[in-house]
């Protein structure tokens, strides 16, 4: 009787077992909660939440802080509201890492947090509270939204 090839009796296993790579770990977090947000991003039905928006958030937002110097920083509206253009608002950005946050289990939850926590303390720190922010944003009711917007980003 012939052998089957390996190929062959490969091809004829079930897919669900079938190995695949970790996803990539993001800079600062467990590979745990790594995997957890990567789970997240991909079962998520947002449109601006799929693989990979976690870590480009985080990074997006402490590019926005990393300007040295005291000056005031001003978030900047997108060009546009395609997942490419809409991550260049830092608003946005922390919209994006609050949805993450709230689909997580409990302990990549708070290593999350405690990361948008120090860039948030930061945040409040380099920008201005709007007093009028309530009739010039959609989403005056996140704290985030409620910083004077404008100017340059980079000061």
């Amino acid at each position: 009787m012939p052998r089957k090839r390996p190929g062959a009796l490969r091809a004829q296993q079930n897919p669900r077992f079938a190995w695949s790579l970790p996803p990539a770990r993001i800079h600062g977090l467990s590979a745990r909660t790594s995997i957890a947000i990567d789970r997240v991003e991909r079962l998520s039905g947002d449109y601006y939440i799929y693989p990979g928006a976690t870590e480009r958030a985080l990074r997006q937002y402490r590019v926005f802080l990393q300007p040295p110097g005291r000056r005031p920083l001003y978030p900047q509206d997108a060009e546009c509201s395609c997942r490419g253009c809409s991550f260049d608002d830092v608003r946005h950005v922390r919209d994006v890492l609050q949805e993450v946050v709230r689909q997580l289990p409990a302990r990549p939850r708070a290593e999350l947090e405690r990361q948008v926590r120090a860039l948030d303390a930061s945040y409040v720190e380099r920008t201005l509270p709007d007093p009028f922010a309530t009739h010039r944003q959609w989403r005056s009711d996140l704290w985030w939204r409620r910083r004077l917007a404008g100017g340059r980003e980079a000061g």
